[in-house]
């Protein structure tokens, strides 16, 4: 039985995508290399800053990758939540969510205090028992390492948590971690790659996400 919630973060809960190419696109133009229009991005993210990084820039470029990594995570530190929003209907659907007495928290593959500014920025009403994006030393998803820490931290066996995240290394996640997958369908990625992927579950908006508490999945 679902007792608590594990959301991702960027494309679940938050539309980031903007941000995303707003910062790629800004590095790839100063050094003259060709950008990617927005929507290619729903593609790249997904599995860490390292790996947008290395979606993004030319391949001959990967010697410099660490350098370019570097100066993305200072672009994206420095920006915050930028002209990021929820998706509508999100902070009233975690009100609801809250009001039923079930634990929250995030995991995300965002860097670690990035996500922590994001959150704090634009939910800053909202109680997470845990809020974790990437950690230096700690794999990234679909890695379990930071939905287990999230049971964890909720007080809570990983089969009595859904994983609601909008791709599917959220839903590699919530397997690995033996967490139920349930899908975001308004995210970055759509219906398909969710069930695919072996979402047990797909949500069509925020509004169905209270009602996950007390479900067997």
């Amino acid at each position: 039985m679902v007792r608590g919630i594990v959301f991702d973060l960027d494309g679940t809960l938050v539309d980031t995508l903007g941000d995303i190419a707003l910062v790629m696109n800004r590095i790839l133009r100063d050094r003259g290399w060709p950008e990617h229009p927005v929507g290619d991005y729903r593609h790249m993210v997904g599995r860490g800053l390292l790996n947008l990084v290395r979606a993004a820039v030319p391949e001959w470029a990967a010697s410099d990758l660490d350098a370019l990594y570097a100066h993305a995570l200072e672009c994206f530190d420095a920006l915050g939540s930028g002209s990021s929003r929820p998706y509508p209907g999100v902070i009233e659907a975690l009100g609801r969510l809250a009001a039923t007495g079930a634990p929250m928290a995030i995991v995300s593959n965002k860097p670690d205090e990035v996500a922590g500014r994001v959150v704090a920025d634009l939910f800053p009403a909202v109680r997470f028992g845990l809020v974790r994006g990437n950690v230096d030393g700690v794999p990234v998803k679909p890695h379990p390492a930071g939905a287990l820490e999230a049971a964890a931290s909720l007080g809570l066996h990983p089969s009595e948590c859904a994983f609601v995240g909008d791709s599917d290394v959220d839903m590699a996640t919530a397997l690995a971690a033996g967490m139920a997958p349930v899908g975001a369908a308004w995210g970055f990625r759509g219906e398909a790659e969710l069930r695919g992927a072996g979402a047990v579950l797909i949500l069509s908006s925020m509004d169905e996400v209270p009602g996950l508490v007390g479900m067997e999945l």
